[in-house]
Formats: structure tokens, sequence, C-alpha cells
């Protein structure tokens, strides 16, 4: 059975050769699609396509038996589920009015191409969303961090300042306290020197009538 066949042999149950045909290659571009990408498309009960990955090698050369190197290739393969084997095998007989391959439970069929993308989208977005959360984060921090810098910064300078005017205020009040100690140390004596002053007046007072005392005699 070709393609064309294929079609024709869906065409009743699509409602007509042209639905089959879209249909047909709608479903064989997802499948070649998502394999190429590297997904693998599983239909429970038929099988799965893959991507398979080959290493460098050395083979014949079935004509000349010459020694050839094989480059490393990756290459499709598929692997027939239990139901397509049991069916093949006949260990299960075919379903007379029913579809050999059971449908799909949602989410077994891997989608093609624009399911990728869709995937590669969403993941390329959540890590975005996640970096803008920690740029907004660590920007945050760093705010709360200088605020902070600043804040002890401007309350260090004010104790610096409050302890500039205090030791001022200190120094100050100690040059008055010491210059009226001095004041009140001078004044007596002033007042001692003024107390002296008569004394010797009455003394040279008494001195000089004794001396005129003594010529009357």
């Amino acid at each position: 059975m070709n393609k064309a066949q294929l079609v024709e042999a869906i065409a009743d149950k699509m409602g007509g050769r042209q639905q089959a045909a879209e249909a047909v290659d709608a479903v064989l571009d997802a499948v070649v699609r998502a394999v190429v990408s590297g997904d693998r498309v599983s239909v429970t009960g038929f099988g799965s396509f893959e991507k398979v990955d080959r290493p460098a090698r050395y083979a014949r050369n079935p004509q000349t038996g010459e020694r050839v190197r094989v480059k490393k290739t990756s290459v499709p393969r598929f692997r027939a589920g239990q139901g397509f084997k049991d069916l093949v095998s006949g260990s299960k007989k075919l379903p007379k009015n029913d579809v050999a391959v059971k449908k799909a439970p949602k989410g077994s069929l891997t989608g093609g191409a624009s399911a990728t993308v869709k995937k590669a989208a969403a993941k390329k977005a959540t890590t975005k969303a996640a970096a803008a959360k920690k740029t907004t984060a660590a920007k945050k921090t760093t705010a709360k961090k200088t605020a902070t810098a600043s804040a002890a910064k401007k309350a260090t300078a004010k104790k610096a300042t409050a302890k500039k005017a205090t030791g001022a205020a200190k120094t100050a009040a100690a040059k008055k306290t010491t210059a009226k100690k001095a004041t009140a140390k001078k004044a007596p004596a002033k007042k001692a020197t003024a107390t002296t002053a008569p004394a010797k007046k009455s003394t040279a007072r008494k001195t000089t009538a004794k001396k005129a005392t003594a010529r009357k005699r």
C-alpha cells in the first residue's frame, strides 16, 4: 500500500478523498518534524518514532569488499507497539467493526514542530520571568543596603557632630571656670595690697613722731 492507496482506504471515514489526503499529510508532517527536532512520537498500541544517532564506524562495500569508513550520522527508527506486534503475530485477532489501533490517550502523541516551538517559547518565557525576578530582587536588595548604609553614615555624622558640640561646650565651660577662678584669686591679692599700704603709712607716721619727740628732748 502506497500513500495514494492509504488515502483511498480512509477517504470514506474522513468524508472525502481531499480531507483524507490532508489528514495523511498533516499526520506525516507532524511525525517527521518532531523526529527531526529530536522528539519521540509515541502512539499507544501502534508504535513510536524516534531519532537515533549512529557513531562513525567502518563497513564493507558489498560490491568490492573494500573496507570503508562511515561518518557519524542520525537515522529515524520505528518501534512497533505491543498491540501492533500482537496483531501481526496472530496472538490477537483484528477487530471487524472497530479500529485495529485504539485511540491514544491524551498527551501520548507528541506534537510536531508547532508543539516544539510552543514548548521552547514557554521555556524561554519562564527563563526570562525568572531572570527578571532575580534582577528585581537584586536591585531591591542593593537599594535597601544603600539606604541602610546612608542612614548609618548620617547617624554616625550626627553622633560625631553632637560629640564635637559637647566637647566644645565642655571646653568653653572649663575655660569660663578657669577664668572665674583666676579672677577670684587675683581680687583678694589687690585687697591685701590696699590694706598693707595704709599700714605702712601709719608706721611711717609713728616713726616721724618718735623722731620729733626725741629732738624736743
